[in-house]
């Protein structure tokens, strides 16, 4: 069994940067609309800059998702990262939350966003079980 080495690993990705990774609506202060701060550095370390991307669903709008990613230059690869993020957190939220709380409520908005980058809003149906849904012909 073979290790891959400190070379290959480079060659693994791009370059870890800083990252706060709990880039959270609860985490920023805003002064007339414009973000001002960002609180709460425990999380704070070197990695994949696309976690700090999830704030774009779990915050924004389209509108402010689109305006955020031209602003960052933000490449396919690390939006799509990102909207991992974004699907993870609100998953794991969803799954501890009680029915109709507001954190069930607003995953399922967060969700919706998500999926409706999508082309069918993530409603791919997939394929059909046999003996499902088709008439035989």
């Amino acid at each position: 069994m073979s290790v891959a080495g400190a070379d290959d690993i480079a060659d693994l990705g791009p370059p870890p940067e800083r990252v706060v990774v709990d880039v959270a609506q609860g985490n920023l202060l805003l002064d007339g609309g414009h973000l001002a701060g960002v609180i709460d550095f425990g999380t704070c370390g070197v990695g994949d800059p696309s976690c700090d991307l999830a704030v774009a669903w779990t915050l924004l709008t389209v509108d402010g998702r689109r305006v955020f990613r031209e602003r960052l230059s933000v490449d396919d690869a690390t939006w799509a990262r990102g909207r991992g993020w974004a699907l993870w957190k609100t998953l794991v939220t969803y799954a501890a939350a009680p029915a109709d709380s507001e954190a069930a409520v607003n995953s399922r908005r967060i969700l919706d966003e998500i999926f409706g980058e999508y082309p069918d809003g993530g409603q791919s149906a997939g394929p059909t079980p046999r003996g499902r849904g088709r008439e035989r012909r």
